[in-house]
Parts: structure tokens; C-alpha cells; sequence
């Protein structure tokens, strides 16, 4: 068929010709059909732009502060004092920061690793370039008792090798006394001084409000000082239960005045502890004078007049500002120096918070996330031994399981397991410990509360009382159960009650096989009893007092390692994400400047600590259909930090102010 499309005269493109569109009539002028769209369109399109350079913004300048905030390896200074900001809380194992609490301006408490604390001070006691240690304690809200020991013995190391470490804090209280007490020099604020409280307080109990609100609370226990479900059972306190804590925070409290006493042998320790007020009025209430009469405080004094006094030890950078000494921090001093790797691998792997099920970041044990790396280290063959260092109320049986089972693997490959337990290794941590061919512990551990425990809330009366009502239909006795909302039945309960028994009967079983002690000892020790590490040793529960040097020695010794060893560590660290955030949005600056100073801000503060303790309660009750082996007593002895279930049991404290009004 012949093309009859006309070439106009002369046209150089020829057939070829890309056809030019006319205007037409109205051209240039908006059109309805077409327009509108176009221009909504052309608006996404920019809104997309704008938000790729927006997040490309935020990356650039997200990882200018990760590289400008991150600790360098090059010292500030090429002598001077070795500076401990205790700006926080002391843990095993720092938690990641909270995007959403860092973009939403709120606090997070900084946590200082301890054994980043401990290795500074023992490499700071042989390296010259440390002239003085500087321990800032005025802003510290605590540790566990084992942790703040560990870090007193190495604060006694620098002591030894005859330089000076220098203590100041506004207010002394309990756990940074310990600290201090280490110190060739204690110094106090005149508008501060030393109050020792010691272990003790109350805790919330909640049937008195579960009642007023209709909440049912099912408990399903086993073991009669398994008091963690107290609060959702009583109104006070059982005399078991009191009994049981009385021992063992009794035990605590001698070690820490044998410790404090061996540190400061001229101090009255005790006679300051018995009559506080007595010592206060004695001094025309001046606290400080009362501690410096007491031997508990060497000088009293502003943070400027203590800073010149670390700069005639230390050297001042500019002679004009003599208050200004050199300083090397901590996170600079460590980046510096970092372990050695001589020798044969012992794995490391921290249990530490509470135990749960699924993965998690650092801070918490999530039954995944352990397990996979003590499997990680089962299958690097370089791994001569596993010791596991555990600092754990427990938590989830399930989460607990998963670990031991992990650690089996280990053994099946005749890798030795030692267990390392820190301040803190009850319940669900000691039925990870089960597997250990030994188990080390310090005198101050709080260990045992071997028990369990299941809780199931159900909302029948709270509903009537608004009047909602729920019904339905059931083809089996279990069918629909346990309904939260209608009710949990006497057949569901009796399930419930006979599957937490069996678990009891396997977690007393695990003990007596892996303590090689008869059952019936077992049972009498275990019904849920806490007990400090001293008397675990007694009742066989631990092998040895030590802490996680001694245990790498003995895994050493198991593997039949011949000279030099190392500790590799399996942990999840804290994510370039998080560190990115918190250098961007300040959010260390900002808790440092929140954090307290002096008695009422302490006050304050353990407000702020008895509603995260409140929050915690809470997360335990959100976790219905979960058994525990948990320690709810125990966390009294761990800082209050922020964990996993935070975010729903505040939900559940919401709905409860609700229905209050």
C-alpha cells in the first residue's frame, strides 16, 4: 500500500520529520481537565525532593557527629588525670539509646560500662602518662554492690602503685560511698556530706487497687518465698517473704561496711550510720563538717577549689586558669588502650537484664539473641571455653531454656562452660547457670530464687462496673480461654497451676543434676528463696568466690589452655544508629545537665527511679501466658533503667488513670 502522506517542498527532515504540535485555540491558558492533576502531581514531586534532601541532610550530618563525637585514640593531654565521670549508672552491659526518646527530646540514663571503669583504673595504675585518678561521683545514681566492689579494687590498684586518686562528689550516698571510700582524698561540698542508707525501703503493693478497679489477678506459683507476685496477691508484705529479704540484704550490708571499713580503717563508720542526725547536730547541722569529724570526708570544698587541687598533682594546661587541670577522660583513656588479644580465645557472653523471649539489644537477654551467640562461639574454632557472665533477675522460662539449651552445645563439643555471676543471677539467671562446670560468684551476689511463676489478668468486674458484659459460646471446657474479658474458668487454672508445677519440677532437677545433690536438699533450698552469694556458697548453689577474672583462669585450666589467654566477647554493642542519635541530638548533654546534685535533687531523682520501678511492675503484669522464673525483689539491687516492656506497661498505667477518674 503506497504511503500518500504529503512532504512539504524543501523539508531537509523529510518523512522523517518529528511532527509539531500547533497551538491550539486556548493554549497557554489553564485547563480544567488537565491542569489540576498536573499541578497536584508536580506538588508530590517536590515534597519527594525535598524529603530526599532532608534525609540526605540528616545522614551527612548524623555521621559528622558519630566521627566528631566518637572517642579518639589520641590523648588530649600527654600527662595528666585519668578522669571517671560517673554521670549515670554503673551495668554490665549498656542499653541502646532510644530513637524515638533522643528525636523526642526525652532522657535517657547514661550507662558506664564496668568493666570499661575497671580495666581504665588498672591500666592507668602502671602507664605514666596517668599522673592522678579522678573519680567524679557527683552526679552517680548507683550500681550493683559486686560491680561498685569490682571497680574499688581496681580504684586500690592505682593506690598501690603510689598515685593519687581524688574523690568529689556534692552529696555522698550509699553506692557512691563505696566508691569514694577508695580514695586517698574524699572530697565534699560545704553544702553537701555523706548519708549512708543502706540497703531497705518499701515497695508498692497493688490488691488494694486491683480490687477498687475489679482486676482479677490469676497467679499460678510455685515455692512459698516466691514473693515476686506479692503486689498483685497482697496489701503488705508476708512475714515469708520479709524473712527471706531480711537475710539476705543483712548479708549485703556487712560486706559493704567490711569493704568501706578495710578502705577507710579510721573512719566511725558505724557509729556515724547508727545516729546520722545526732552526728549532723553535733556539727551546728553541717553535714559536711559531721563527715569530715566522722573520718568520712578528708576536705570540704567547691568543685573549683577541687579541680586546683588536681592541678597542683596533675599540671594546669594554662597557667591563667588554674583551676582547669590537665584531663584525660574516660572514653578517650579506653579507646587508647585496648584489651589485648594474646593467646587462645576464651568466648565471653554477658546475660545480662532482664531475660525475654525473641531478639534484643544490649541491656536486655533476649532468649535469641544469647543463644545465637554462644553458638557463634561454639562454632569458631578457636573457642577453647565459654563462660557465661550473668547479671540477671530472670525472666522468661522459655528465654531461659533456649539459653541452657545453647550452652548444651557447647558441652556436646566437650568445650567447658564456667558461669561468672554479678551483681544480680536469680531465677531465670540461675537456670541459665545449670549447665556450668563451675560457678563463680562474689560474696555480695544475690543468687537462688529458684521458683516460678505465672501471672493471667482478666477484666470481668472492671468491665461490669462500665457496664460491659461479654458471653458467648464454648464447644470444649478450654474454649476461649483464658478469657481475659469474661473470665478465666477453674479448668483453665487447674492447666495453668499443673504446668507451672511441672516446670518447677524440672528447673529443681536441673539444680540437683548439675549441683549433684539429692532432690529432696534441692526443695529445701529452692521454694523460691533469695540468697546472697555467701550463703549460696554454703548450700552448695555456688562452687567459689571470684569474679570474671577467676572464672577465665578456671575455664583456662578446664581447656587445659598452656600459656597466655584472652577474653573475646559475644554481645551485641550499642548500634552506630544510636550513637549517631545521641551525638546529634545531644542527648547526653541534655541528661547530664538533668541528672542531680545534692540531697533534694537525689530525692527527687529516686522519685523519678520509684516510677520506673512502678513501670516495671507493670511490664510484668502485661505479660500474661508467660511463665517466669524471675525475681521481682531482686531488681531493687539493679538500677532502674528503662527495658523491654516499658512501652506497654506505661500504656497499662494510662488506661488504669482512666479508669480512676
Amino acid at each position: 500500500m503506497t504511503d500518500t502522506t504529503a512532504t512539504p517542498p524543501n523539508d531537509p527532515a523529510g518523512p522523517w520529520a518529528i511532527p509539531v504540535r500547533r497551538p491550539l485555540p486556548g493554549d497557554g491558558k489553564p485547563r480544567s481537565g488537565t491542569s489540576f492533576p498536573r499541578k497536584v502531581w508536580n506538588l508530590l514531586v517536590g515534597i519527594k525532593d525535598a524529603l530526599a534532601l532532608i534525609f540526605l541532610l540528616i545522614f551527612f550530618a548524623l555521621l559528622f557527629g558519630l566521627l566528631a563525637g566518637r572517642p579518639n585514640a589520641a590523648l588530649p593531654v600527654s600527662k595528666g588525670a585519668l578522669v571517671v565521670d560517673f554521670d549515670g549508672i554503673v551495668t554490665e552491659q549498656p542499653s541502646d539509646v532510644d530513637p524515638l526518646a533522643a528525636l523526642s527530646g526525652g532522657n535517657q540514663l547514661k550507662e558506664i560500662r564496668t568493666r570499661d571503669v575497671v580495666r581504665a583504673l588498672e591500666t592507668a595504675a602502671t602507664d605514666k602518662r596517668v599522673t592522678s585518678v579522678v573519680l567524679d561521683l557527683d552526679r552517680f545514681l548507683g550500681g550493683g554492690q559486686v560491680s561498685l566492689a569490682e571497680i574499688g579494687a581496681a580504684v586500690d590498684k592505682v593506690r598501690a602503685a603510689k598515685k593519687p586518686v581524688l574523690a568529689f562528689a556534692t552529696a555522698y550516698t550509699t553506692d557512691s560511698y563505696q566508691v569514694a571510700a577508695h580514695a586517698s582524698e574524699i572530697w565534699s561540698d560545704d553544702i553537701g556530706g555523706v548519708a549512708i542508707a543502706g540497703p531497705g525501703g518499701s515497695r508498692l503493693y497493688y490488691k488494694g487497687l486491683m480490687d477498687k478497679l475489679g482486676i482479677t489477678a490469676h497467679i499460678y506459683r510455685v515455692g512459698t518465698f516466691k514473693s515476686a507476685v506479692e503486689p498483685y496477691l497482697r496489701s503488705d508484705q508476708s512475714p515469708e517473704a520479709k524473712e527471706a529479704d531480711m537475710a539476705y540484704a543483712g548479708a549485703l550490708w556487712e560486706n559493704w561496711l567490711t569493704e568501706v571499713k578495710k578502705a577507710r580503717p579510721k573512719a566511725k563508720i558505724d557509729a556515724f550510720v547508727a545516729d546520722t542526725a545526732g552526728a549532723v547536730k553535733a556539727a551546728a547541722n553541717d553535714l559536711s563538717k559531721a563527715g569530715v569529724d566522722a573520718g568520712l570526708i578528708d576536705k570540704v570544698g567547691s568543685r573549683m577549689a577541687f579541680s586546683a587541687r588536681v592541678a597542683e598533682i596533675s599540671g594546669a594546661d594554662d597557667d591563667s586558669r588554674p583551676w582547669e587541670f590537665n584531663a584525660i577522660p574516660l572514653e578517650n583513656w579506653v579507646a587508647a588502650n585496648p584489651p589485648e588479644t594474646k593467646g587462645a580465645a576464651i568466648a565471653v557472653v554477658p546475660v545480662v537484664g532482664e531475660i525475654v523471649d525473641g531478639e534484643t539489644g544490649g541491656g536486655s537477654a533476649g532468649g535469641d539473641t544469647i543463644a545465637e551467640h554462644i553458638l557463634d562461639a561454639v562454632a569458631d574454632s578457636g573457642t577453647k571455653a565459654i563462660v557465661l557472665r550473668v547479671d540477671s533477675p530472670g525472666g522468661s522460662v522459655l528465654a531461659s531454656e533456649q539459653i541452657r539449651q545453647a550452652l548444651l552445645q557447647a558441652k556436646a563439643k566437650k568445650l567447658p562452660v564456667v558461669v561468672s555471676m554479678a551483681n544480680v543471677a536469680a531465677s531465670g539467671g540461675y537456670w541459665v547457670s545449670t549447665p556450668a562446670d563451675r560457678i563463680f560468684a562474689e560474696p555480695e551476689t544475690i543468687t537462688g530464687s529458684i521458683g516460678v511463676f505465672g501471672i493471667i489478668p482478666s477484666f470481668d468486674q472492671a468491665l461490669a462496673k462500665i457496664g460491659v458484659n461479654a458471653d458467648g459460646i464454648a464447644t470444649t471446657p478450654l474454649s476461649g480461654q483464658p478469657d481475659v474479658f469474661g473470665g478465666v474458668n477453674d479448668e483453665f487454672n487447674a492447666m495453668a497451676q499443673a504446668s507451672v508445677e511441672d516446670i518447677y519440677a524440672r528447673f529443681t532437677g536441673l539444680v540437683a543434676k548439675s549441683r549433684k545433690q539429692p532432690i529432696e536438699k534441692i526443695r529445701e533450698i529452692a521454694e523460691g528463696r533469695v540468697w546472697a552469694g555467701g550463703t549460696a556458697r554454703q548450700i552448695g548453689l555456688v562452687d567459689q568466690f571470684g569474679g570474671l577474672p577467676d572464672a577465665l583462669a578456671a575455664a583456662a585450666k578446664l581447656a587445659k589452655i598452656d600459656g597466655a589467654y584472652h577474653a573475646k566477647y559475644y554481645e551485641e554493642e550499642p548500634s552506630e544508629f544510636s550513637r549517631m542519635l545521641a551525638s546529634l541530638t545531644g542527648a547526653e548533654q541534655e541528661q547530664e545537665a538533668a541528672l542531680p546534685r545534692g540531697w533534694f535533687g537525689i530525692a527527687a531523682m529516686n522519685r523519678e527511679l520509684a516510677e520506673r520501678r512502678l513501670v516495671q511492675d507493670m511490664a510484668l503484669f502485661t505479660k500474661a501466658g508467660s511463665v517466669q522464673a524471675s525475681c521481682l525483689d531482686c531488681r531493687a539491687f539493679l538500677p532502674a533503667v528503662p527495658r523491654a516492656g516499658d512501652a506497654q506497661a506505661k500504656g497499662l498505667l494510662a488506661t488504669l488513670a482512666l479508669l480512676l477518674k
